[in-house]
C-alpha cells in the first residue's frame, strides 16, 4: 500500500471529518461552481473555497489541482501526519507550497478512489509508462454493464486502481484482482483499505496469476488499445498485436468460469476491409461452449483513433509516431476500430447462443440489468420447442411504439415500412412485416400464441399450420429482443 494501515485509517478520518464526498463537495460549492468544474472551469470553486478550511483545501488540492500552503494542507489531512502524506506521495512539494501527488477522488458518498494524477491536471507532461488510471469513461462503462447479482467469487483482471473491484465487493463474497503493474497493485490495495474492503491482489499478466482457478463472475477493463503490439503504457498497451487481447480473453473464459458463470469485458476490435467485422469477432467464441453477446457501442476511423489515444497519454503529436501507427493500420487493411462490451456465460449447453450486434443508440441504465435480462430470456427460450412457444401467452413490451413510412399513390397512402421501437431498455428498433406486427399487437397476455394464430389464419385465409411453422423462429426473436415477454402464471 501507499500508506501503513494506521496511515490509511488516519486518511479516512481526515476525509470523513472534512465531508470530502461527492455530495459534500456539491453542497459546499453550490450548483454554479459544481457545474463549472464539470467543464474544467474552477473559478467559482476557487472563490467558494478561499477560506481554505479542511474541505475547501481538499477541493482546491485534489479537484482543482491547485498548489496550497503547507499549513492548510497539514490541517486538511490531519490526523495523518504531513510527513507521512509526503512520503506516500499523496502530496508533493511545489513552488509556493504543496500540490497533489496522486488523484484522490470522491466516488459517490461511500468511497474514494486513488490513482495517478490525470494528464489534464499536468498539461504538457506525458504520462509515465506505469501510470495508474482513475475513474474514466471506460471504467464507468464497465461498471454500468456489469451484472450485479450475488456471487460467491469474483475476479477483476487488470484492476488498475481497483474501481471494478470496489463494485464487485458489494455483491461478491470474495474478490480477487490481478495486474501486471506493481504500482497499480499498490494503488488498488490502498483503495481497498481506505474503503474498508479486503481483496486478494495478485501480480501477473491478465489471467496468469489465477491459472487453474474458476470464478462466478469475471470482469476486465484490459489494456485493449489496437496497434502493432508495442508497449509504452501498461494501462493502454497489452503487448498483443491488433485486437489479440480480446481474442485471448475469449479463449481463456471457459477455464475461468464456474458452471453458470459470467465474464464481461471491454474490448476494441478491428474492422478489416472486405470482411464482416461481426463474423470475425463471433469466430473468437467458436468451440468455447459459451453463450456470447457482443455489443458494439462506438466506431472510430484510424486517424481519430490514433489521435484519441496519443492525447489520452498526453503524448506529443509526433508525426513519425502517428505515421507508423497509421501505416500499420493500412498494412492490415483496417478501415475502423470498434469499441464495446463482450458478455460471456458458461451455460453448459451443447448449442450456445452467439450474437454480435451494433448497438450505438442510447441505452437505459443500468446496462447490466439489460444484459442480465437478455441471458434470462435465452434460458427461457432454450428449454422450449415450437410447440411450447405456441402454448405460451405473451405481452407486448411496455410503451412499444409503431412508426410507419408511407407513400401516396393512386389509391391513397401505401405503407412502405413499419418499425417497432422500444422507448425503454435497450431502445431497439425493428422493421416488421404485417404478420409480425399482428403477432405483437395481439400480445395482451390473454390468449396462447396458438389461439392467436388460429384467428390470424382465418383472417388471412391461410392454413394455421403454415403460420405456426413460420411463427416459431419469429416469436423466439421477438422474445430475445424483449419486444414481447412471456406471461408467467
Amino acid at each position: 500500500m501507499l500508506l501503513s494501515p494506521a496511515g490509511v485509517d488516519q486518511l479516512r478520518t481526515a476525509l470523513t471529518n472534512a465531508g470530502y464526498t461527492s455530495s459534500g463537495i456539491a453542497e459546499r460549492l453550490g450548483p454554479q461552481a459544481t457545474s463549472g468544474m464539470a467543464r474544467n472551469d474552477f473559478r467559482a470553486a476557487l472563490r467558494a473555497t478561499a477560506d481554505r478550511d479542511p474541505l475547501g483545501t481538499l477541493i482546491r488540492l485534489f479537484v482543482c489541482a491547485q498548489t496550497e500552503p503547507e499549513s492548510a494542507v497539514a490541517a486538511a489531512l490531519a490526523p495523518l501526519p504531513l510527513a507521512d502524506a509526503l512520503a506516500a506521495g499523496i502530496v508533493e512539494a511545489a513552488d509556493g507550497g504543496l500540490r497533489q501527488g496522486i488523484d484522490l477522488e470522491p466516488y459517490g458518498d461511500a468511497w474514494w478512489a486513488l490513482s495517478d494524477v490525470p494528464g489534464s491536471a499536468r498539461p504538457g507532461r506525458p504520462l509515465a509508462a506505469d501510470h495508474v488510471l482513475g475513474i474514466g469513461g471506460a471504467s464507468t462503462t464497465l461498471v454500468g454493464a456489469t451484472i450485479r447479482r450475488p456471487v460467491e467469487t469474483a475476479l477483476d483482471l487488470g484492476t488498475g486502481s481497483g474501481v471494478q473491484a470496489l463494485h464487485l465487493a458489494t455483491h461478491a463474497r470474495r474478490v480477487t484482482a490481478t495486474d501486471v503493474s506493481a504500482r497499480s497493485l499498490r494503488f488498488a490495495a490502498t483503495t481497498a483499505a481506505l474503503n474498508g474492503q479486503s481483496w486478494e491482489l495478485l501480480s501477473g499478466d491478465m489471467t496468469a496469476p489465477v491459472a487453474g482457478r474458476r470464478f462466478d463472475l469475471v470482469v476486465s477493463n484490459p489494456p485493449f488499445v489496437v496497434g502493432p503490439g508495442t508497449t509504452t503504457h501498461s494501462y493502454r498497451d497489452s503487448g498483443r498485436v491488433g485486437d489479440g487481447i480480446a481474442a485471448e480473453l475469449a479463449a481463456a473464459a471457459p477455464d475461468l468460469l464456474t458452471e453458470g458463470g459470467t465474464m464481461q469485458y471491454l474490448a476494441n476490435w478491428v474492422h478489416i476491409a472486405g470482411e464482416d467485422w461481426g463474423e470475425r469477432v463471433a469466430g473468437w467464441f467458436a468451440g468455447t461452449g459459451l453463450d456470447a453477446w457482443v455489443i458494439q457501442r462506438e466506431v472510430a476511423d484510424p486517424m481519430a483513433y490514433v489521435d484519441l489515444w496519443l492525447a489520452d497519454a498526453s503524448e506529443a503529436a509526433d508525426p513519425y509516431r502517428i505515421a507508423a501507427w497509421l501505416d500499420w493500420f493500412d498494412a492490415q487493411k483496417v478501415e475502423a476500430v470498434g469499441f464495446g462490451v463482450i458478455n460471456l456465460r458458461r451455460s453448459g449447453h451443447d448449442q450456445p447462443v452467439v450474437r454480435v450486434e451494433d448497438l450505438r443508440q442510447p441505452v437505459q441504465p443500468p446496462m447490466g440489468d439489460q444484459i442480465a435480462a437478455w441471458f434470462d430470456r435465452q434460458d427461457w427460450l432454450r428449454v422450449r420447442d415450437t410447440e411450447a412457444l405456441l402454448a405460451s401467452r405473451y405481452r407486448m413490451a411496455e410503451g412499444l411504439k409503431l412508426r410507419q413510412e408511407a407513400t401516396m399513390g393512386p389509391e391513397g397512402w401505401a405503407v412502405d415500412r413499419q418499425v417497432l421501437a422500444m422507448p425503454h431498455g435497450l431502445r431497439w428498433s425493428e422493421e416488421v412485416d404485417p404478420l409480425v406486427l399482428a403477432l405483437v399487437s395481439g400480445a395482451d397476455g390473454q390468449l396462447p400464441l396458438g389461439d392467436q394464430l388460429e384467428v390470424l389464419a382465418v383472417a388471412h385465409e391461410v392454413p394455421v399450420e403454415d403460420l405456426a411453422e413460420a411463427a416459431g423462429p419469429i416469436v423466439a426473436h421477438l422474445v430475445e429482443r424483449g419486444l414481447i415477454t412471456p406471461e408467467t402464471d
